[in-house]
């Protein structure tokens, strides 16, 4: 097999990278060409995306490929976080910054949108999980308050689905990014028109939905000369950021669980098909698209945005390392307090600190002093949500969870990962790292024929990452500390 590069863009809520991907004979090899900070802008009390200085670091990442690397790519793929959009006038012209998911004009979004449609209903047309920032919120948002840029708009494109625009001029919806939007119906790429009637979203605003893996065009003449990039293909990938991580998980055989770990958690299963029913809506899961016609039955759970907040904060007034902090959490006593991570006090409170410690009075516990007694908050609660949301998996398929895979950045906490395994009881088996990337690679090579399936995939990804494994090895009473912890969820 012939060397063959596809160069990945990888967009998350704090930071973006480009890496290089290099396939010969069936291995894989990374190489990280561009690394940039991406932040929300907060504008007059409204929080948004500088989304053309994202695409600018885009643009310099292929310049570094082609001039740093000396190579000319086989394709492009862009993979970012889910729900967030970009909305386009009549000449392709974007119509105001686009809205960040943790802006609070949708605070009481859902409830309000209940009155129109029930909670219900809305679960069993969707499959989808409810968060008050999921895309059908957002827009019901902008109906409600009649949002001047939503009546002038002709199209609407996902964050991912806009860079590739931008790239191309191609206006297409990939199905992963879409299914997150809570506006498709389950397991299907088909949008749900009941949903956009009750919302009052215009119906003709969104675009044909496509698969993961199809080639969009070729990149813009513009962009070949600025770049000095040929006229490469670029390809709508598992264009939501957990849909190419779940690709990567180099799993083998059935009964696995996955956990990709960053700013969020999710953890579910690849099912071959939705689980949407009264129960899964009571314990609000959502049913994403998958590829080759799989379902990612998963929970969104905040995940490190917690400790990443924190850190934040700390730094003000020196900075630390991880390291630093998962060593204060190590040395500070277990089980001393917890908060259920999903809270909305934690979306987005400016003080992350802070806001643990006003949970831990809200809720008569003891009230966390130290950073080391606030990471251990964070990390405990984590691991007992991890625990909490294996179990309420297994009601539903009536299967036993044999193993867990934690892939992304989150599969670097070594302590974390000895945690998990010891307070779920199974083996836990750490990466990639650089899940979404690997994965956005992978479906660029699927789709110029440099590989044919999910199984060939994960095998290639199995030979060429080195796997971390955690065997369970208890030495605190998880069970006693988890029925604490059930109280609070």
């Amino acid at each position: 097999m012939s060397k063959q590069h596809f160069l990945a863009f990888d967009l998350g809520a704090s930071s973006g990278r480009a890496i290089l991907g290099i396939l010969e004979n069936k291995k894989l090899d990374l190489v990280e060409v561009h690394r940039f900070k991406n932040q929300m802008l907060h504008i007059h009390g409204t929080y948004y995306w500088n989304i053309f200085s994202l695409f600018e670091e885009l643009k310099t990442g292929l310049k570094k490929c082609v001039n740093e690397q000396n190579v000319q790519p086989e394709s492009i793929g862009t993979d970012t976080w889910g729900v967030d959009y970009a909305l386009l006038n009549k000449e392709g012209q974007v119509v105001g910054l686009p809205f960040a998911y943790r802006d609070h004009r949708t605070d009481n979004s859902m409830e309000e949108f209940f009155e129109v449609l029930s909670k219900k209903e809305t679960y069993l047309l969707s499959g989808i999980q409810f968060m008050q920032f999921n895309t059908l919120f957002q827009l019901f948002s902008s109906v409600q308050t009649e949002y001047s840029g939503l009546k002038v708009a002709e199209s609407l494109l996902f964050s991912p689905d806009f860079l590739n625009y931008l790239f191309t001029g191609e206006k297409k919806t990939e199905y992963t990014i879409a299914s997150t939007s809570q506006l498709l119906k389950p397991g299907k790429a088909e949008w749900e028109s009941k949903l956009f009637e009750a919302a009052g979203i215009p119906g003709n605003i969104v675009e044909e939905v496509i698969q993961p893996g199809t080639v969009l065009g070729k990149v813009l003449p513009e962009i070949q000369e600025e770049t000095g990039c040929n006229a490469i293909p670029c390809v709508a990938v598992a264009s939501h950021d957990t849909a190419s991580a779940v690709v990567s998980v180099p799993a083998k055989g059935g009964n696995w669980a996955y956990l990709s770990s960053g700013t969020w958690s999710l953890l579910g299963i690849e099912s071959k098909e939705p689980l949407v029913s009264e129960k899964t809506l009571t314990m609000n899961f959502t049913n994403e698209g998958g590829v080759e016609g799989t379902t990612r039955f998963l929970k969104n759970i905040m995940g490190m945005w917690l400790i990443q907040e924190c850190k934040r904060i700390w730094d003000e007034e020196k900075e630390l390392e991880w390291q630093e902090i998962v060593d204060m959490s190590n040395k500070a006593e277990s089980f001393k307090c917890y908060i259920n991570p999903d809270d909305p006090l934690f979306l987005n409170p400016g003080n992350m600190p802070k806001a643990i410690q006003e949970y831990c009075t809200k809720t008569n516990q003891y009230i966390p002093q130290t950073r080391g007694e606030i990471a251990r908050c964070i990390y405990d609660s984590l691991v007992l949500k991890y625990k909490f949301t294996i179990k309420q998996i297994e009601s539903v398929t009536g299967k036993k969870i044999e193993k867990l895979h934690i892939i992304g950045g989150g599969a670097n906490n070594k302590m974390l990962n000895q945690l998990t395994a010891d307070a779920l009881g199974i083996p836990v088996f750490a990466g990639p790292t650089e899940a979404t990337a690997i994965g956005n690679i992978m479906l660029q090579a699927k789709a110029v024929g440099a590989v044919s399936s999910l199984e060939e995939i994960r095998q290639i990804i199995f030979d060429s990452f080195e796997v971390g494994e955690y065997t369970p090895s208890p030495k605190l009473d998880w069970e006693a500390a988890y029925l604490h912890f059930e109280k609070l969820n």
